[in-house]
């Protein structure tokens, strides 16, 4: 701040001397010969009238004023001569120009800015006011705290405010505006341990939230729940699943050591806890017992974790679960070079399957309805159910958690998917369980499948694909050491892990049902000797041959399995899938399969087959005197059969079936080593059958049959696909004769490679 010096008075500059005035010569007055004429030209008459002129009369000198001296100035030192100064706005102490307060008043200022700062913080801030659960107890106080109770009781010295039924205390000092059924807010200000007492004071809090504080006890973790039977204990999870029954409700909840059942009751019948569900974070207290054979916790107190407590435990229990989740590294069941390529990929699937269990996920198995599909979705439930069963504590876990569906087509029908997604979207709203890990075997891998993969992604559903039909065209390949060790088609977009041999380099004689044991296999050790047969029945019912297949009917032997009783095994399985249609006929299958009711195996193979036998002889005996056979120019022999007209309907086998087996006739007819194509038709489909020599010697394949006849035909809607050496095809009926003439075409044109 500038103010006037001072020492000069703001002039700037200050007298130092005086010294004899020039003008006047020291005498104060003018000179003698003052000319007053000429000091008065220009000056009126009347000021001339003021002077005697005639008068002897002396004139002060005007430069001195009649002094005789004159003063001699200097620049003022104090304000360096300009009039002013720099001073402090607060003490006026003089500073340089550059400031405005001195260093102790602005020290003074920034000490009164923090105050306030801290001050308006204090009005903002949102404290936390605590409530206690009925649970805790004076040992569970922090003086730091606020408290929120209700007064009880008045006197004149205090009011009595109660905390919970086993905390209570005095709040001292005027409490004339108070009345009992008030709710206060208060701090502690001594706790008097010995007496069992504590002294409150009123708090007055602007803004704050109310937090629960439960009972301070150290965390179990529930894999040692059977160890606190009877006592109280704390546990720290991730809920499930919330099921709500005519009782108590049920929650599910998880830790990074296992899963356990927690019964919290309010009323019969009314949900517990409504503010909980499936996946948060809670900390449980209460008390550890049994129900129906099972360890069970009765709730007292459920709360909801928020911010890094919530992360923290997501964290320690996902890292944990991830660990668990990693399978054994197991040997395959044979030697394979195509396994050992595909191995990171199937243990990739068997480690989301086995992370599916952990996180309380239904593991929905989709197969293609007939053996190879069977067989493979069979030994994936041996392998997960007893996982599901000795993780989950309920009874019904394994009704709960694992599913399996077949499939009439050999790949993920629309029909399909939308019963998997209603009925899952029904499960999580009904009963709060968590969106399934969906396991396709033995169909997945084609361009058939993606509108209905599409379908479940756009939910964020997981899905694994284990299958052996032909994807397609290859988009990327990875080389080395010139072999294929790895490539991407196109259902790879919608698929999490696709296990396929095509994808290594491999192709469909290592079949669906021998990746899904390998699988099954590495997700569960334990179930080895139980399905390691399983394998080579499902070569057999798919007519699979290749190095692998032998070392399988090795392993079967050694369960004293012979090829023939193994190759009844795969014909009874077809044979009573097509009864079973859509159900998966668990304990049927299983002993078909000799997988579980062995006593009743053999017993049931041999009732299965004479009837398959029967119904197979009846319908050859239909369609065999209607056979057009044609040998073409090129070679091939091209049988055709019209299923619809000549074969019984509605009935065993049904017309893909049939069609194998007349193709299977007729190349004992004409020889197993000559090159022969089979088709069986109806008005709008068609089965493709062909031996091994039509695919090496002229490069058959249905896919390449189906794909050409869309692009020849549009207009006839063609759908279909399979293996090369076959496969089926759907097309408009009335286009019928169009597209079995084209065939005709398709199989006449091929050439010899």
């Amino acid at each position: 701040m500038k103010k006037n010096c001072p020492k000069c008075n703001g002039l700037g500059s200050i007298v130092v001397d005086y010294k004899e005035c020039s003008s006047c010569g020291g005498t104060g007055y003018e000179d003698d010969s003052f000319d007053v004429g000429n000091h008065f030209k220009g000056v009126n008459n009347n000021a001339r009238a003021k002077f005697d002129l005639g008068a002897d009369q002396d004139v002060p000198c005007e430069v001195c004023n009649g002094k005789g001296q004159v003063e001699v100035y200097e620049d003022c030192a104090y304000c360096n001569g300009t009039g002013q100064i720099n001073v402090c706005n607060d003490c006026g102490k003089i500073l340089d120009e550059k400031y405005d307060v001195c260093s102790e008043c602005g020290a003074k200022r920034k000490k009164r800015k923090e105050a306030e700062e801290k001050r308006l913080a204090r009005e903002k801030e949102v404290k936390d006011v605590y409530i206690l659960d009925p649970l805790c107890e004076m040992s569970d106080m922090d003086r730091d705290k606020l408290y929120k109770g209700k007064i009880t009781r008045i006197e004149k010295y205090g009011a009595f405010v109660t905390l919970n039924n086993n905390v209570w205390g005095l709040m001292r000092g005027e409490v004339s505006g108070y009345n009992v059924g008030d709710e206060v807010i208060v701090f502690i200000t001594s706790i008097k341990s010995r007496e069992g007492k504590i002294d409150f004071a009123p708090a007055y809090v602007r803004n704050h939230r109310i937090v629960k504080l439960t009972k301070s006890i150290p965390r179990t973790v529930i894999e040692d729940l059977d160890s606190k039977m009877g006592k109280m204990v704390r546990i720290d999870g991730e809920v499930l699943q919330v099921q709500q029954t005519s009782g108590p409700t049920i929650f599910t909840v998880t830790d990074e050591s296992g899963v356990a059942e927690v019964a919290a009751f309010d009323e019969a019948g009314v949900r517990a806890y409504p503010e909980v569900s499936e996946g948060d974070a809670v900390e449980i207290l209460g008390d550890v017992n049994q129900h129906g054979g099972k360890t069970q916790i009765e709730s007292s107190s459920m709360v909801k974790l928020e911010g890094t407590k919530k992360e923290d435990i997501l964290k320690l229990i996902d890292d944990a679960l991830n660990e668990k989740a990693k399978p054994e590294d197991v040997d395959f069941l044979v030697k394979s070079v195509i396994l050992n390529k595909l191995k990171p990929k199937m243990r990739e699937a068997a480690h989301k399957i086995r992370r599916a269990i952990l996180d309380g996920r239904t593991v929905l198995l989709r197969h293609h309805n007939d053996a190879d599909g069977i067989c493979a979705g069979v030994a994936m439930e041996k392998a997960v159910v007893p996982l599901i069963e000795e993780i989950n504590p309920s009874n019904d876990a394994q009704y709960y958690y694992f599913k399996r569906s077949p499939s009439k087509a050999p790949f993920y029908e629309l029909e399909d998917v939308v019963k998997d997604l209603s009925f899952a979207l029904e499960d999580q709203e009904r009963h709060g369980q968590k969106l399934p890990l969906i396991v396709l075997l033995d169909n997945g891998s084609t361009e058939e499948d993606i509108v209905a993969l599409m379908q479940a992604k756009i939910y964020d559903i997981e899905v694994v694909v284990i299958d052996h039909h032909s994807p397609g065209d290859l988009l990327t390949v990875d080389e080395r050491d010139g072999e294929i060790v790895g490539s991407t088609v196109a259902v790879d977009e919608y698929v999490d892990t696709h296990v396929n041999p095509y994808l290594v380099g491999g192709d469909s004689q290592l079949t669906a049902g021998a990746l899904a044991t390998e699988v099954a296999h590495i997700v569960n050790p334990k179930v080895k000797e139980l399905i390691k047969h399983l394998p080579a029945i499902a070569a057999l019912g798919d007519r699979a041959e290749c190095g692998e297949v032998y070392q399988y009917l090795e392993l079967a032997y050694e369960k004293n399995f012979t090829q023939e009783h193994l190759a009844k095994i795969a014909e009874c399985i077809d044979f009573e899938s097509y009864f079973l249609r859509f159900m998966n006929g668990r304990g049927i299958m299983d002993t078909i399969l000799a997988v579980d009711n062995f006593d009743k195996h053999y017993k049931m193979i041999d009732a299965l087959y004479r009837e398959y036998e029967k119904r197979i002889d009846t319908q050859l005996k239909a369609v065999l005197p209607n056979i057009e056979t044609t040998q073409f120019e090129n070679g091939i022999y091209f049988n055709m059969i019209d299923v619809e007209k000549f074969a019984h309907k509605f009935t065993f086998p049904a017309p893909g079936k049939t069609c194998g087996f007349v193709h299977d006739r007729m190349i004992k007819e004409i020889g197993e080593d000559k090159p022969i194509v089979t088709l069986g038709h109806g008005p709008d489909f068609g089965v493709f059958r062909a031996t091994d020599a039509v695919n090496e010697e002229f490069g058959f394949n249905v896919n390449d049959i189906v794909s050409n006849l869309a692009v020849n035909i549009p207009s006839a809607g063609v759908d279909g696909g399979g293996h090369e050496c076959a496969g089926s095809v759907k097309y408009i009926e009335g286009l019928g004769e169009e597209i079995l003439s084209e065939i005709v075409n398709e199989v006449k044109s091929l050439s010899k490679i």
